[in-house]
């Protein structure tokens, strides 16, 4: 029964790549063709290149970064949440206005926020 199961799993999850994969590529070939040959006057390419295109973003840039990738354990999650619990409660409330403060600002126009300057 178990080994049913994984089997099942291992498919499904190769089934799930493939399509993925495919769908990014079209995307990004449907993309470049409809925008750079326009925009740029470069060549079309096919399904083939957009997944070459892909896979030499992944190499240069490291994209995709999702559950596997990137930092294990939470990264700057982490990091900010056990500095935030060693916090004083003065720090943390310090903190907070700080931050309520500054959130205030993002909802005023440019003349409310000249003439609270004054």
């Amino acid at each position: 029964m178990k080994k049913k199961f994984w089997f099942k799993k291992i498919i499904g999850f190769i089934i799930l790549a493939v399509a993925i994969t495919s769908l990014l590529g079209f995307i990004v070939m449907s993309l470049w063709n409809s925008v750079l040959v326009a925009v740029l006057h470069v060549s079309i390419i096919s399904f083939w290149q957009a997944l070459g295109i892909l896979i030499l973003s992944k190499i240069l840039f490291g994209g995709f970064k999702g559950r596997w990738g990137g930092h294990r354990g939470g990264g700057w999650k982490h990091e900010l949440h056990e500095k935030w619990h060693t916090m004083t409660p003065e720090e943390r409330e310090k903190i907070k206005q700080e931050w309520r403060s500054r959130c205030r600002v993002w909802g005023k126009s440019n003349t409310e926020q000249n003439a609270g300057a004054e």
